[in-house]
Parts: C-alpha cells; structure tokens; sequence
C-alpha cells in the first residue's frame, strides 16, 4: 500500500519507506558521515512531514531525513539514527506513553518532541520523562529546526559521555577499594632483623582489577608468615574472592592454626566462595624463622620463589603441588636453609613471568627471570627498588606492557644479596 505526499506527486511505501526525497542531503550526496545527521522523523500527517522536509531543505540543513508513520514502522527504522522527532499524536501511541516507547528503544540517539499549540505543556513534560527538545509546530523555521535537532544530538552525546565518565569513576573507586584489600600494610613487629618490600603493578585490562594478592604478618618476634596468590581470571568477583582468600590466610595465620592445615583450609573458602567450579587460584607461601635462619615454603600451583644470596640467584626447588580449588590436596612442605645472614627472597605472581621474549612465543619464564635477577646490572638498583626495576626490564623484552597483573613480595635479611 501506497500514499501519495500532498502536492508532489510523490509516493511512499507505508510499511518501509525510503529516506525523505526532501531531507535536507541532495546538495550534498557525498558529505562525510561524521559531518551529517540522520534523522527520524515518527509523524502520520503527510502535510506535516512534507513541511518538515522542505524546512530542513530549504536551509541546506546537511540532515537525512527518514519518516515513518507509526511506532511500529519507527521500530524498523531506528537503527543508525542520530535524532528521533517524534509526533505525540500517533495511530499506535498517545502522548507520553509514545514517547517512552520511543525512549527505550531509540538507544544512544536524541529524542525531540513535536507538540501542537494546544499541547505546549505537554512538551515540557516531555523533557522532564528524558527527551532533550521539544518543538511546536508552526512556530519554528527550518534554521531553528535544524540549530534544535543538532543542539539535541550533541546534548545526548553530552549525556552519555558523563554517564560514562561516572561509570568509570565508580569502577576506578571500585577497584581502589577492591586494591586496598589485595595489598594490605604488611603486619610487622619489628623491622630491625628483616625487611618487607612490596610492589603492584595492574595488566593491560581495560580498568579490571585482577585477582593477584600478597600479605604478611609476624605472629611473634621470630616467625614471619608470607603469602602471594592470584584468583584466575579479571573482574570485580576474582577480585573480591582474592580479598576473600587473602583475609582468610591473615585469619587463619593468626588464629594459630597449624601450619599443614592452612592451605586446605584456604582451600575450603575458594570452594565455597567462588561463583563458578572452574574458578581456581594458585598460592605460594613461605614461613620464616629468624632464629634458625631457615624458611618453610610450600606451593599450590604457584611459581616458585627466588632466592638471592652469595652473588647468586635460584629458584627454590620446592614441589610444584596442585592448584587450590581442583582437586583439594595439602601441599608439600620444602624445608630452605639460608647459608648466609644476608640473603632475599623475591615472591612474584605469574604476570612477571608470562611476557614473551622477542617475537617468537617464547615466555620469560622462571629461568629468564633469574637471569633478570642475576643480571649484575641490578647490583646497583636498591632492593626497594628492585621489584619495580624487574617489571621494567621484563616488559622491555617482552616489547610492551605486560597482559596481565604483577603482584610482588621481596623480603630481605641483612645486606639482601
């Protein structure tokens, strides 16, 4: 079925009409997308949308005009529009009940409203339920026409840039709150007989935190028990459950519980906590003591630690054990001797170890970041800033920043190397 516009001869399919023969573009058939406005334009009165057309072409607006004649024939239209002109007055939609129809579905595109003399306080109306303009027909010529559908277009994109800047404010705070409980202040006594240092530094994750955490606590003068674990995965809940995990070893560690059965009973909240069965965290814990000089490590999943002593560099061979959450077992003890009163030992999540090593597929791995570590340019980097140094000279072979999250602890006695 056909209707004819008043006083052209021209015709137009009322089930999928073509863009408006007068919309405002002939004059400019290859003007750039970017510098141009579509425009939907929802009214049933043929006068009334010939008088718009010849309006916006009279100006040479640069806008294409479509039309549609019900809410039902706009649903088919909408997409890649920049404006919507809705009349109030429609076959299937009556006042604002129209206009809320056309809010949900019109997307990122601005809403304007037309609105006879009569129904002038309707307009205002309209504005205050989400429409950014409203226009009285009659009243306005094709130059205020065309300043009122792009002043719309550009308070929408106004809009929705402060809806997204805000969205992002509240994930940074999200995030700074969700960091603040992955990286706590080491829990320390004293700090003549033993130095803690400490170092985070987020992936390339488009502003998601990931679930990589360490802690530290000193139960009593000799004895100081560390951890660093990463939950897999990026997110707000990989983050939580790494706070979680984190929280509960301080507990657990404080409580007293026996050193055997810290890691299953970590085990136990990562199983019970996480919301899906393939959530799984890898852990390395070390528990030192002072008085003997000599460190318990065990590992669930997790790299090994490094230690750094007499000049020299190795990972500590401890048994690798299995990742928390897959099938629960208790990992292996490694009992570690220090030889000397002078010696660190760096803990490290798998982000530093992860970057590749020139374009091949090669990973640094543990043995590339022990050569980093024994590397004698860093004889001259302090220990504090060590850490730090290791992620910039990965990230240097690795030919950018590195994917994923680095969380590190180096805890040093005497003169650290």
């Amino acid at each position: 079925m056909t209707r004819s516009v008043p006083g052209t001869g021209l015709s137009r399919s009322t089930v999928a009409p073509l863009a408006y023969p007068h919309g405002g573009l002939g004059r400019h058939p290859t003007l750039p997308p970017g510098e141009r406005l579509r425009v939907l334009l929802v009214e049933d009165d043929e006068g009334d949308a010939f008088l718009v057309g010849e309006l916006l072409a009279e100006t040479n607006s640069m806008i294409e005009l479509l039309v549609a004649t019900s809410l039902s024939e706009a649903r088919q239209r909408v997409l890649g529009v920049d404006c919507v002109l809705l009349d109030l007055g429609l076959p299937d939609a009556q006042g604002l009940d129209g206009l809320r129809q056309v809010l949900d579905m019109a997307g990122g595109a601005a809403v304007c409203v037309l609105t006879g003399r009569s129904d002038e306080h309707l307009g205002i109306v309209a504005v205050a339920e989400g429409a950014q303009d409203y226009l009285v027909k009659g009243t306005v010529d094709g130059v205020l026409l065309t300043r009122a559908l792009r002043y719309a277009v550009e308070r929408k994109r106004a809009d929705e840039n402060a809806r997204r800047l805000r969205e992002v404010e509240l994930r940074q705070a999200e995030s700074a709150r969700l960091e603040r409980g992955l990286l706590p202040t080491p829990l320390l006594m004293e700090r003549d007989r033993i130095a803690v240092h400490t170092f985070y530094r987020p992936g390339r994750h488009a502003a998601l935190i990931g679930g990589d955490f360490y802690d530290v606590v000193q139960t009593r003068p000799g004895r100081i028990d560390l951890i660093v674990g990463d939950v897999c995965g990026h997110g707000v809940d990989e983050a939580a459950l790494g706070v979680e995990l984190r929280v509960a070893w301080r507990a657990l560690i404080l409580a007293g519980v026996p050193d055997d059965e810290v890691l299953p009973a970590l085990e136990q909240v990562l199983m019970s906590e996480r919301r899906l069965q393939e959530i799984f965290a890898t852990v390395a814990t070390v528990c030192l003591d002072l008085d003997a000089n000599r460190a318990t490590v065990r590992l669930a999943g997790h790299p090994p630690p490094l230690l750094i002593a007499g000049g020299r560099v190795a990972p500590v061979p401890a048994p690798g054990g299995l990742l928390l959450g897959v099938r629960p077992r208790r990992p292996v003890a490694f009992d570690l001797e220090f030889s000397t009163d002078d010696w660190s030992l760096l803990m490290y999540t798998d982000g530093l170890i992860e970057g590749r090593v020139g374009d091949g597929e090669e990973r640094l791995d543990v043995p590339g970041l022990s050569a980093l570590v024994g590397d004698p340019a860093n004889q001259l980097v302090p220990l504090p800033e060590l850490p730090g140094w290791l992620v910039g000279r990965a990230e240097e072979i690795n030919g950018g920043p590195l994917a994923d999250d680095v969380a590190m602890l180096l805890v040093s006695r005497g003169g650290g190397r």
